[in-house]
């Protein structure tokens, strides 16, 4: 029978979050039910709430979560019902053109469940990112829930995106390994998420690069060796600070978890010649970047995007909660607090002004 839970919802452009009722169906083939035990407040969450994403309002919110499975569908095999699982947004198809050549990882063809959650009237509501997990339970594909160990469900439950988002950029896209040196651009959920995969990855120079100070004393916490205050500073300021801290030659990787042209300039030119770009903050529609030809071709390298961290969560999801599990990954540090469903409004504006890396919601 389909269940009534409490959920949060977005009704229209930039109006405030709802609790309120919301349906859940029984769930059909290849589709399953999860007790949600936590749910990290994330940036996206807030773009679908102000029409970034799509104006297919009412959405469903939230989608960095952990939690149970309760019910199962027919031809489910991948987990049971008890199974202690993260929440992914890119369950792998594993029969298109990127699945078939070993790269499930950018798999084109990525689903979510085939039924929809709806408000008590019928109302079909907008998954945010094919989960919508600010509830007491929600619907998913299977293939969009990974067994891992049972642990601190608002801890793990960040790998669900900006976490894994940030360490997959520099382990997955980045490449970092032993020895390289690293800055990253914008020390926000993300970016320090990307400077604790990098000192994780055993990178030697590790610099965060903010103009706010909170957000710098964040990064150096979550293992960056220097910081550098780019309030005021022009590009080729920043560009220079790279360079100083790096020998005079720029970092191997630069992240860019702010998405700006100018922040994405930066890392272009804070690079060290052949060394790799990752971006990972995401631009908005309107902006366009404008770099000399010969200069990308004479620097040489890598221009990446970094979508998702590139990850695998079969892969990534039990490795990463298993390292945290041993003391070696410090993902507690990223929960600033843990509210309840009815604070996700108030945990926006704590996420604008900066005051938080993550508020996590608590079921």
């Amino acid at each position: 029978m389909p269940q009534t839970v409490k959920g949060v919802i977005s009704r229209s452009k930039g109006a405030p979050v709802e609790l309120t009722d919301i349906v859940i169906p029984d769930p059909g083939p290849g589709e399953v039910i999860v007790d949600v035990k936590s749910c990290g407040v994330c940036h996206t969450d807030f773009h679908y709430r102000e029409g970034g994403i799509s104006d297919d309002y009412p959405f469903l919110l939230g989608h960095e979560s952990a939690g149970v499975v309760a019910e199962i569908g027919e031809g489910v095999t991948n987990v049971e019902v008890g199974d202690f699982v993260i929440l992914n947004w890119r369950a792998i198809c594993g029969d298109c053109r990127a699945c078939r050549r070993g790269e499930p990882w950018y798999c084109f063809a990525t689903h979510n469940a085939s039924q929809k959650m709806t408000l008590p009237d019928g109302t079909e509501l907008e998954a945010a990112l094919g989960i919508g997990s600010f509830a007491e339970k929600t619907l998913v594909a299977a293939g969009q829930c990974t067994k891992v160990p049972e642990s601190d469900p608002a801890v793990v439950g960040l790998l669900g995106c900006g976490m894994m988002a940030g360490i997959g950029a520099a382990i997955n896209t980045g490449e970092v390994t032993r020895g390289k040196t690293v800055a990253v651009i914008g020390c926000g959920g993300v970016g320090c998420a990307a400077i604790a995969g990098s000192a994780l990855a055993g990178a030697g120079t590790i610099i965060g690069l903010d103009i706010d100070e909170k957000k710098l004393d964040w990064a150096k916490d979550l293992g960056a060796t220097d910081v550098v205050d780019t309030k005021g500073m022009s590009e080729d300021e920043v560009v220079a600070a790279i360079q100083e801290r790096t020998g005079g030659f720029g970092a191997d990787v630069v992240i860019d978890a702010v998405g700006l042209p100018a922040t994405w300039r930066q890392a272009f030119y804070g690079r060290d010649l052949a060394g790799t770009v990752v971006l990972v903050g995401v631009p908005t529609p309107e902006m366009e970047l404008t770099v000399p030809l010969l200069d990308v071709f004479g620097r040489g390298g890598r221009l990446k995007s970094s979508w998702y961290g590139d990850c695998l969560p079969a892969r990534d999801f039990p490795m990463l909660v298993d390292l945290y599990q041993q003391d070696r990954l410090p993902l507690e540090k990223f929960v600033s607090e843990r509210i309840g469903i009815g604070d996700v409004e108030a945990a926006f504006d704590k996420m604008a002004e900066g005051r938080v890396l993550r508020s996590v919601v608590e079921l």
